[in-house]
């Protein structure tokens, strides 16, 4: 057998080794949030006619109430880490109980305001699920109401930023999202009008996912961040960076468009786990050859439909706008290859542009690199199976 080969076999049999078992994981196991893993809160708006506004929230409430903050992608990264595992430990009674002292604090950092005037809100409802399986963290549902003062025309929403980020929605009667914006820094939505449906430019969608795109990678995306950095490990001559770069550009934004029209499915507890096969894979090859195989770019598309279907994920938290979908979608994908980009060109400036002429690159760069990303890699498989907590 070719030598050369021989790598990519080896990985092929590692990735192959682990599809079934996230698969028949996946299967049964829906697609909740991972423990530690910092989602939005998703905010649906609804304005009655006789004034009356209603916010029905899903949220990781535990986060919230650990104050855990948006500024962070993982608990663990918070000093609040030991009060947000705590919580998730407790029953919902408990829960109930923890929710109802911290009321007054939580319904302070939801800021519901029209024009320059706040309006109190009230919690309506808190439906609260059991502990059930700590691997993963519970989605809690609020529902909070107010009333329009006298002669208000818009109004715009904000989140407190300790309590994370949030994805604030208006459907339209068809339950289409007319509107949606992704907020992680406490700022306010664009006003919404309290009669008529809120108007967005097609330039103002793209523009805003070209951002929810590019901070989806960088900085929060280390298992993208780290399989762009094993392609490049390898080989950070430009041309064959570019060629698998393309490939998995066009792979994910295949699966991406796909899975945003609904004609391809597939959980997220599917998804996951076998994205972090991929990246094992890509650190495996590294370690076992010095050269680009002739099947790497075709592995490379392989696992960019994987990611693709990754990012749908995010997106389809947000809720795209049906009249906006191109434009979204396709800010998007520019945003996430922007930040590839940047990943790419951090790679180059601290070490290929100075190293990769070495001879001892591969040896000081590559592979102390590359088993450092196996490690993860392998780390995050085992724990979004949940063979390990």
């Amino acid at each position: 057998m070719n030598l050369c080969f021989r790598p990519t076999i080896q990985a092929l049999v590692t990735f192959l080794l682990i599809f079934p078992l996230a698969a028949l994981w996946g299967v049964s196991s829906g697609t909740p949030a991972r423990a530690h893993e910092i989602r939005p809160a998703i905010v649906d708006l609804f304005i009655g006619d006789d004034g009356g506004v209603r916010l029905e929230m899903s949220l990781i409430l535990e986060a919230a109430l650990a104050e855990v903050g948006a500024e962070h992608a993982d608990t663990d990264e918070s000093p609040n880490a030991g009060r947000y595992d705590a919580l998730r430990l407790l029953d919902e009674a408990a829960l109930a109980a923890e929710f109802e002292r911290s009321s007054a604090r939580f319904l302070d950092g939801v800021r519901l305001m029209a024009g320059d005037q706040r309006i109190p809100l009230d919690v309506d409802s808190l439906d609260l699920d059991p502990v059930g399986d700590t691997d993963f963290a519970r989605l809690s549902r609020i529902a909070l109401t107010g009333q329009l003062p006298a002669g208000a025309t818009d109004l715009t929403y904000s989140f407190d930023p300790a309590f994370g980020p949030s994805v604030i929605r208006v459907p339209d009667e068809q339950g289409a999202n007319s509107y949606s914006a992704y907020l992680d820094n406490g700022s306010r939505s664009a006003p919404i009008p309290v009669e008529g449906a809120l108007t967005m430019s097609a330039g103002q969608v793209f523009v805003d996912y070209i951002g929810i795109g590019f901070t989806h990678i960088v900085p929060k995306g280390l298992d993208h961040i780290l399989f762009v950095v094993g392609l490049f490990l390898l080989s950070p001559r430009l041309k064959p960076l570019l060629v698998q770069v393309t490939a998995f550009t066009v792979a994910h934004s295949v699966t991406l468009a796909l899975a945003m029209l609904g004609v391809l499915t597939l959980p997220g507890s599917i998804v996951e786990p076998l994205i972090a096969a991929s990246i094992l894979f890509i650190a495996v090859e590294n370690l076992g050859t010095d050269r680009l195989t002739r099947w790497r770019p075709y592995l490379v598309f392989a696992f960019g439909l994987l990611h693709g279907l990754g990012f749908a994920g995010v997106l389809n938290e947000i809720g795209l706008s049906p009249a906006h979908f191109a434009s979204g979608l396709v800010g998007f994908n520019i945003g996430v290859e922007a930040g590839q980009l940047a990943v790419v060109a951090g790679c180059f400036a601290l070490f290929g542009a100075w190293f990769a002429d070495r001879p001892w690159y591969r040896t000081r760069i590559t592979i102390p690199l590359s088993l450092a990303i196996a490690a993860i890699a392998a780390w995050w498989v085992l724990e979004r199976t949940g063979l390990v907590a």
